[in-house]
């Protein structure tokens, strides 16, 4: 029997949830323990392989008890269903699928075995009900960042004490040239001072995302350990104005492969957990390369618009602006942060291309507190780049003594003034006699105009290991999506919609298959002209639309475009538009619909989605 393609996910949770509630971890590692002590006690020298430990969890009966007790219900499909979109699973699948690969272990290298053993005292969720199969429900997933090293849990309904029941292997290494290939001694780990950044993420019915907590776990712990593996509770504390009060407890077990032969004192372990503390704001600029994620500065500015905006939400009766700022890892696990969070990264990854940029802190409009990005070349020209929508401008400064006749240049940015720009390197503060950017010269080696705090100072307060620092950059990770299939899915998905509308209104749908096709030119160079501010082939889809609507008929067409992939969201947004509305409720004699969509994958399966409503029709005068 052939399996779905859209079946196959759903078939890999219930599988894990299978293994999971029958604690088969603990089962193949009691069996491997066995067969290391039978294979330790015989006279033979042969290395045990995979087929020694497949072989030994046959003999156990393990793999025939776990296929005993797997049922699957085989259905039979109506011509009805096959025709519909697809309904959604009956168990929570994970959308984002990531493809696991086996992982070869060197045994040159040292390991850290970080295990999730659950959550408990999640309190928000006390009176949470169990949810029915098939019943959709908020969730938890846990993210994880340690020395370039990215993971992720799956996705598990909220609760009091949340079923998170993960393990992770984390290598630990030093970075310097000729010490990849070294195991790491207890006086090397001890000097890797980057903690394990857990993000715990709560997302909704609705697909939305909350930062729940965001954690600094000091897993040096483990090197005081005569036994190589310790276990810990770890409060996970909330966020913003809630950073002192509990969100919940998650306990964790860690261990070392190997274990150490001599173990540290606890007493020259010191921690480095920090969470609700202020920091430098240089902190948050790293120079980030993206490697071939993104192909340059434009398009880099591109993703990060993607990201959505959200303002830090205020608690109580406080006014006026709540600030906090997010580390990288929990902004992109968010998928969403403030306007800060939106110029550090662009501003990181504009540093990584070369660039010579600084994170610009201001106001805007009306005065409203605001950030952006600018960036100096070397022919002392200055652009100012919008991190939230990756729109550019080119500054060019007034000059006030100039005679009044003489015509000034016309600011186009919406920024009114400046106060100080930093990056990873730099802090200074504005110090002319006017702070409107439309006034301001960025020449920052002119100390009149522009005071700079001292490097040492700076290094002091953001170098790796010091009380105020932030864990070391987390790698963007590749989209994991296909593009053409999200596509496809979500293009059905809105022709289903459409047909129902219609129905509603008693109005027959006919599809025009060619002219659908024909819209993907469009949105394609939309999305380049976003990425690259150049307009091109226009030219050639209004000469494809025109031999496609013959004379004496009348083409309607309307594009929006999407941050998400939500189909029913994205219809009832595009209702609301009137032009969209007519196209849809289009009535009259041989009327044609179309819709194409095209989804577009950047790194962190951030995405841009792009929709084409339209529609033909026989004009009649």
């Amino acid at each position: 029997m052939s399996l779905p393609p859209e079946k196959a996910p759903e078939l890999k949770q219930i599988i894990h949830n299978h293994l999971m509630k029958i604690n088969i971890h603990d089962k193949i590692r009691e069996v491997l323990a066995e067969t290391v002590r039978d294979d330790t006690s015989s006279t033979h020298n042969q290395p045990l392989s995979e087929k020694d430990f497949l072989h030994a969890l046959q003999r156990r009966g393990i793999i025939d008890s776990v296929m005993n007790d797997l049922h699957f219900a085989q259905q039979r499909l109506t011509d009805e269903e096959i025709q519909s979109p697809p309904k959604p699973a009956t168990h929570y699948i994970d959308k984002d699928e990531i493809q696991l690969r086996k992982t070869n272990i060197d045994p040159c290298r040292r390991y850290l075995y970080l295990q999730v053993l659950g959550g408990k005292a999640f309190l928000e969720h006390l009176q949470e009900p169990e949810p029915f199969p098939g019943q959709v429900c908020s969730t938890f997933t846990l993210y994880m960042h340690f020395r370039n090293q990215r993971f992720r849990s799956k996705p598990v309904p909220c609760a009091c004490e949340p079923d998170i029941k993960e393990g992770f292997l984390l290598e630990v290494h030093k970075d310097e040239i000729g010490e990849g290939s070294r195991m790491a001694d207890g006086t090397t780990m001890l000097s890797i001072c980057d903690p394990v950044h857990l993000v715990l993420i709560k997302t909704d019915t609705s697909s939305e995302t909350t930062l729940v907590s965001s954690h600094l776990l000091d897993w040096r712990t483990v090197l005081s350990s005569t036994s190589g593996k310790t276990c810990i509770a770890v409060e996970l504390m909330g966020v913003g104005s809630e950073c002192k009060v509990p969100a919940g407890i998650m306990t964790v077990s860690l261990e070392l492969y190997p274990p150490l032969t001599e173990t540290i004192s606890p007493d020259i372990i010191t921690t480095q957990d920090e969470n609700g503390v202020n920091r430098p704001v240089c902190s948050y600029v790293r120079m980030l390369r993206a490697g071939r994620l993104l192909e340059g500065p434009r398009q880099a500015a591109r993703f990060v618009s993607l990201l959505a905006q959200e303002k830090a939400p205020v608690v109580g009766s406080g006014v006026g602006k709540h600030e906090q700022w997010c580390t990288l890892l929990a902004f992109l696990c968010r998928g969403k942060g403030d306007c800060e969070d939106h110029a550090t990264l662009l501003c990181s990854l504009l540093l990584g291309f070369g660039l010579d940029a600084y994170v610009c802190v201001g106001t805007k409009a009306k005065g409203a507190p605001h950030t952006w990005v600018l960036t100096r070349g070397t022919d002392g020209s200055v652009t100012f780049w919008e991190s939230l929508t990756a729109h550019r401008y080119l500054h060019q400064a007034i000059d006030p003594d100039a005679p009044p006749l003489v015509q000034q240049p016309k600011p186009s940015h919406p920024y009114r003034t400046v106060g100080c720009v930093f990056n990873h390197q730099s802090f200074l503060a504005n110090c002319q006699p006017s702070d409107a950017v439309e006034l301001c010269i960025f020449d920052f080696q002119n100390q009149s105009q522009w005071k700079a705090m001292s490097e040492e100072a700076l290094k002091s307060v953001c170098s790796p290991g010091s009380s105020t620092s932030l864990p070391p950059v987390p790698p963007l990770t590749a989209p994991s999506l296909d593009p053409a299939a999200a596509s496809n899915q979500l293009e059905l998905e809105m022709r289903y919609l459409i047909s129902e509308h219609r129905k509603d209104l008693d109005l027959a749908t006919v599809w025009d298959d060619h002219l659908s096709y024909l819209l993907s030119s469009a949105l394609s160079a939309y999305e380049l002209e976003r990425c690259t501010g150049v307009s091109c082939g226009n030219e050639e889809f209004q000469d494809a639309v025109r031999r496609a609507v013959p004379d004496g008929h009348t083409f309607k067409g309307f594009p929006i475009h999407f941050l998400h992939r939500n189909g029913r969201r994205a219809f009832a947004t595009s209702l609301r538009s009137p032009f969209c509305d007519e196209i849809i409720c289009c009535r009259g004699d041989h009327v044609r619909l179309a819709v194409r969509v095209r989804v577009f994958f950047y790194p962190e399966n951030t995405c841009a989605v792009w929709v084409m409503f339209a529609c033909k029709y026989r004009s009649v005068l």
